[in-house]
């Protein structure tokens, strides 16, 4: 069975940098995405930005681009999602998940396996 685990978050004024990390293992097939996405209180969970390990495509949200940037391990299994020039905005709870067959979207439904989370607070 797949299985996604995050790390990192924190607290940070806005204008700075974190760093979060998604270990993911179990994958059935080499044909998969892991993707960052994040929950604001009140909002809907949202895309922030999906990688295919299959032909290495990564998708940004139009909010984050330019200031996040999302990479990973030589065996595409781990994935980091750095975080520059936060705002107050970007504040949420961001979640790691991973999809089997990818669609090429970076849509909450398509994904399958989620982590637990992990709280970003930006304060202005």
């Amino acid at each position: 069975e797949v299985h996604v685990v995050e790390s990192g978050g924190g607290l940070v004024q806005a204008g700075g940098s974190l760093r979060l990390s998604c270990a993911a293992s179990g994958f059935p097939f080499d044909d998969y995405a892991i993707g960052w996405f994040r929950q604001a209180p009140g909002k809907e969970r949202e895309g922030v930005s999906c990688f295919s390990a299959s032909d290495g495509n990564t998708f940004y949200a139009d909010s984050v681009k330019g200031r996040f940037t999302l990479s990973s391990d030589n065996a595409k299994t781990t994935v980091y999602l750095q975080m520059n020039s936060l705002k107050p905005e970007d504040t949420a709870v961001y979640y790691c998940a991973a999809e089997i067959f990818p669609d090429g979207s970076c849509s909450v439904l398509e994904y399958d396996y989620w982590g637990q989370g992990t709280q970003v607070t930006v304060s202005s």
